[in-house]
């Protein structure tokens, strides 16, 4: 102690002696750094030049044109080729092919197959409840052909639930009159339905509000003019609203082509009321019904985000709401056509600045500052949101180890060779080495001061090792992280950090590939696999593969995230009581994030940190014997541990996924 305080007396007597030296060794660092990158920019800015001038060069030239059929038969031979290797086998292509005939059966399933029989009609018409709610339709109508206006409107009347209000808001032209004329007669017939016609056409947003006027409901609920309601929607909400004191509903929604919702272009089952997915990615979109009140007297749709006015709704409803809930049942049909979202979102190209507008102000408003938010390759709409880094806090990275030197190797050099963020240590801990190999390259570490190595003595325990290297860190947020990976991303650790250092998330983890460039980690759900503990979503998928809904593409909240590379605050970690040491080998990381999630925090995947992880190559597979003796008990211990939220299932897994296969392949 004594040692201690003489050097931090002598390095303040220092600082007070000459402090424009700090600062200026500081600033001249920080200049070098700008320098350097701002030199790689321009590189990289320049190969992007040639590169692109070469490309136009060939495609401008006559003989590529020329052969542009030819090309296009040869692209589609190789795409069958690859499949067919993809698979594996013959035996593959066959399971690839019943996949495919077992989708098209579920679209059927959740199609017309799913609408109630005449009994259940009868059952859920006479069906009642405490809060019998009247909800609010609104539905801004523009030149609705006439086929979809009478579906639309027919589903709605079709419903089970009655109590319900359908309020139209026309800003159709003169060409269109018929919109108005269906509209009238029905409303005589049917006192549920108000319309009113617009002295002008306001845009989507505009006519929405207009709707927002003539409702008297308690709730409300938002409909496309060209979509179909499931009959039971209504029935389903209400019963969410009830049950469960549900002040904002949404549910799983299809797109569909023809006229016909059994003709499902996609099916889109969606996660539990996830914030980040949400602010990435617009997936709650269709069908949301809310309280009135949650408006406070705001608008309903803010005309300066039209195109993209309903993320802004959901970003600021959601906000406010107490209790969402998320019906798991398809209930909303989406109709792709020309012209329409759905079909393609280059119809309405001024959306997608909308969106990125949107997401902005949401941020804003909850606190953030200097974040850029980029497209990603799946869509448009669909965000990369870069947060900045509050100042440099230091990170450190907890490597356990026992001999396989080539592995740590591999891993020390890409850390060191690859990384942008400089405010970091790397915490080795040894344990149980026997060849002199591993202790020659210790001896070679001690020469870098980033690097310290600490022994832990006693028979592997993962959870205990890690915990004992955490104990002899220094920095604010701690990286566990494999002796078997290595870095792909440079700026991985600024990836992992700027979702770390956010007070409402504990633990953040990275995209790992396998040597083949597979996916070996891209989140973790409680429930999945054989065992029915937990297990890796998108497992063995390509590296290029955009995810189920692009899930591939996007920051998203997950239950657990893998401790092969996991960043928490420290603080966080010792809140929690670190990782727990009665998981010797399997479980503790999913356990810890759990422990996580139960005192508050979110944890979150982000793809833009990618690592290579050459799995269990240093300690074996756990896949006979003594070692799946181990694994089994620690799942007993597990199930046992953690039923409650095992018997609720994953939040962000739809139940509607079978929990046999990470693939996001369908129970039916």
């Amino acid at each position: 102690m004594e040692e201690k305080k003489i050097t931090e007396t002598n390095e303040v007597s220092v600082n007070k002696v000459n402090p424009d030296k700090d600062y200026q060794d500081a600033y001249e660092k920080e200049h070098y750094k700008a320098v350097y990158l701002a030199n790689r920019v321009a590189e990289l800015e320049d190969q992007v030049d040639d590169l692109t001038f070469k490309l136009n060069r060939i495609k401008n030239n006559p003989l590529w044109k020329a052969s542009a059929p030819a090309r296009k038969t040869m692209h589609f031979v190789i795409r069958q080729v690859d499949r067919v290797k993809n698979c594996g086998s013959i035996g593959g292509v066959i399971t690839k092919l019943k996949y495919k005939n077992e989708e098209r059966k579920a679209m059927t399933h959740y199609g017309t197959a799913s609408f109630p029989s005449a009994e259940q009609r009868a059952q859920q018409e006479a069906a009642t409840s405490d809060r019998m709610v009247k909800i609010s339709i609104l539905v801004p109508l523009w030149n609705t052909p006439e086929d979809f206006l009478k579906e639309m409107i027919g589903s709605v009347q079709w419903q089970t639930y009655a109590n319900w209000e359908l309020c139209l808001a026309d800003g159709s032209d003169a060409e269109h009159a018929y919109v108005g004329e269906y509209c009238r007669k029905l409303a005589e017939t049917d006192k549920r339905i108000v319309y009113q016609k617009l002295e002008k056409n306001e845009g989507i947003a505009g006519n929405t509000n207009q709707c927002l006027k003539l409702a008297t409901g308690e709730f409300i609920g938002l409909f496309d003019h060209d979509d179909i309601l499931h009959p039971c929607a209504l029935y389903e909400y209400v019963k969410a609203i009830n049950e469960k004191d549900a002040d904002y509903v949404y549910c799983d929604e299809a797109t569909f082509k023809n006229g016909d919702i059994n003709k499902m272009i996609t099916m889109h089952f969606k996660p539990d009321y996830a914030v980040d997915n949400l602010r990435a990615n617009n997936y709650i979109c269709h069908f949301s019904v809310f309280a009135r009140t949650l408006l406070d007297g705001t608008e309903l749709f803010r005309t300066k985000f039209d195109g993209s006015q309903d993320h802004d709704m959901i970003l600021r409803l959601t906000d406010n709401a107490r209790c969402i809930v998320h019906v798991p049942k398809m209930l909303y049909y989406w109709r792709s056509h020309a012209g329409s979202v759905a079909n393609n979102i280059s119809a309405r190209p001024y959306a997608i600045e909308s969106a990125r507008n949107a997401v902005a102000d949401h941020l804003r408003k909850h606190g953030y500052s200097h974040f850029t938010i980029t497209s990603t390759r799946a869509f448009e709409t669909i965000f990369k949101i870069s947060y900045e880094i509050i100042g440099e806090p230091k990170v450190s990275i907890v490597i356990p180890n026992k001999d396989h030197v080539e592995d740590l190797q591999r891993c020390i050099k890409s850390i060191i060779e690859k990384s942008t963020w400089e405010n970091y240590e790397i915490v080795i801990v040894e344990n149980n080495s026997t060849t002199k190999e591993i202790f020659a390259y210790y001896e070679e570490l001690k020469n870098n001061p980033r690097i310290k190595i600490v022994t832990y003595e006693g028979e592997f325990n993962y959870s205990k090792i890690n915990n004992f290297g955490v104990s002899h860190t220094t920095g604010d947020y701690v990286l566990l992280l494999n002796n078997d990976t290595q870095v792909i991303t440079i700026n991985w650790m600024e990836e992992l950090l700027m979702y770390a250092q956010r007070p409402d998330i504990g633990a953040v983890g990275g995209k790992l590939y396998y040597a083949d460039k597979t996916i070996q980690h891209a989140g973790v759900v409680i429930g999945l696999g054989a065992h029915r503990t937990a297990g890796h979503v998108h497992h063995k998928q390509k590296r290029e593969n955009l995810g189920y809904m692009g899930r591939l593409c996007y920051a998203q909240n997950m239950t657990a995230v893998t401790g092969a590379c996991l960043m928490v605050k420290k603080s966080c970690y010792e809140e929690v009581g670190g990782l727990e040491e009665s998981f010797a080998v399997s479980l503790n990381d999913v356990d810890f994030c759990l422990k996580l999630r139960k005192a508050g925090y979110l944890n979150i995947f982000t793809p833009f940190a990618e690592l290579y992880h050459y799995e269990s190559i240093s300690r074996g597979l756990d896949d006979s014997g003594e070692k799946a003796q181990r694994y089994q008990e620690e799942s007993d211990r597990f199930r046992a541990k953690w039923a409650k939220e095992l018997e609720a299932g994953d939040p962000y897994f739809n139940p509607n996924f079978t929990l046999d296969k990470p693939d996001f392949s369908l129970k039916v």
